[in-house]
Order: structure tokens, then sequence, then C-alpha cells
């Protein structure tokens, strides 16, 4: 969490505010490959690529 809180005041402090949406799709995308390795849905998820 402390990575977070760091991260965040760097990109406050340098204002590369631009970096946020970045982050998000790159958490989203890492969250939707551990959640489709072990799930039924992983042929259907694969075909979106």
């Amino acid at each position: 969490m402390s990575f977070l809180k760091e991260l965040w005041a760097f990109m406050r402090a340098r204002k590369k505010y631009w970096l946020v949406p970045i982050l998000i799709v790159m958490a989203l995308l890492g969250a939707l490959i551990v959640l489709a390795q072990g799930s039924a849905v992983a042929p259907f998820i694969y075909t979106l690529f």
C-alpha cells in the first residue's frame, strides 16, 4: 500500500497525471489474466485478443 501512496505522490509532485489511465488499463488487464487462468470463460477471453 505504501507503494501506491508513493506512486501517487510522485505523479502529483511531477504533474504526471497522464500516467493514471495507463496504470488503470494495466491493472485491469492484469486482473483479467489472473481471473481467466482457471475459469471456463478463458476461451472466450482469448478470442478477444
